[in-house]
């Protein structure tokens, strides 16, 4: 019995077409079924009924098949097991970031990274929560840095690094400049300066507001801007208490909208044995979990 005659069979019982298995292993579709009929005789027993339109499994196969699959678990958690302990972790690693994040918990993740493993190629991207939220879920990414509101994400498992009420940040002059605090009913009525739909600052926000419309009188892509623009006068922004920078920070009310950043990744594999122990750093380098 060999491993490719086990593989073949569970590809022809999940695929029920011995087609659609031999593209899937990228083997030749009479090789598949030589190997399954090889593996037939040496067992003494039909694994696959081949009468009907599709593939079916007998009783028989229908009692091979799990142990088939176990099979190919093991085999597939042996090398794994060998390659990482043997220091053999190699490839690419995909990682997200949101834009022009201050927090340096990344970089420095990721510098770590290089040190333990410098033969993994690291990918890096910036994009709004939103994307890399989506890219991580397609399997596009390995590993992201995001900003988000409310509950985890579908599909994806968090380390938070912080967990942070948005405020109304204002310079001297503003009318708000000395005060504590500002309800969201009062705050819908001013014109202000965020971040644009898709970040975790702005989905923090529209989430808080329940479907009523802020009125966002300026729109910037990064904090730092955002911050400037304030800075000027120009009207409250809404961030992150610890983005305030030199602002004065007055506390939203009733609701209070909070805004999480963590790295995440998807909760279901596949994860490459480099994304795997990214993801272990990862854990290690924080210790909240959501």
């Amino acid at each position: 019995m060999e491993l490719r005659q086990l593989e073949y069979f569970v590809a022809v019982a999940e695929e029920a077409s011995f087609t659609r298995a031999a593209e899937r292993v990228h083997v030749a579709q009479p090789g598949v079924s030589a190997q399954i009929r090889r593996l037939e005789r040496e067992l003494g027993h039909d694994l696959l009924d081949r009468s009907g339109r599709t593939v079916t499994l007998t009783d028989v196969g229908a009692a091979v098949l799990p142990l088939a699959r176990a099979a190919l678990l093991s085999v597939e958690s042996a090398r794994r097991t060998v390659e990482e302990m043997a220091g053999l972790v190699r490839g690419v690693v995909r990682v997200g970031m949101v834009v022009s994040c201050g927090i340096m918990d990344l970089p420095e993740l990721l510098s770590s990274f290089h040190s333990l493993h410098p033969d993994v190629e690291i990918t890096l991207v910036e994009a709004n929560s939103d994307a890399l939220i989506s890219s991580l879920v397609d399997g596009q990414l390995d590993f992201a840095l995001v900003g988000y509101a409310g509950a985890v994400p579908d599909g994806l498992s968090v380390r938070v690094l912080a967990d942070e009420p948005l405020v109304a940040a204002v310079a001297a002059g503003d009318p708000w400049y000395g005060r504590e605090s500002v309800s969201l009913d009062e705050l819908l009525t001013r014109g202000l300066i965020c971040l644009p739909p898709g970040t975790g600052l702005r989905g923090a926000l529209d989430a808080a507001c329940g479907g009523r419309q802020p009125r966002i009188a300026l729109e910037a892509s990064a904090p730092p801007m955002v911050i400037t623009l304030a800075q000027r006068g120009l009207g409250p922004a809404i961030l992150a208490l610890s983005m305030i920078d030199g602002l004065h920070a007055v506390r939203i009310t009733d609701p209070s909208p909070h805004s999480r950043l963590s790295f995440a990744w998807r909760t279901s594999g596949p994860h490459s044995p480099a994304a795997r122990a990214l993801i272990r750093l990862a854990e290690n380098h924080v210790t909240t979990d959501l």
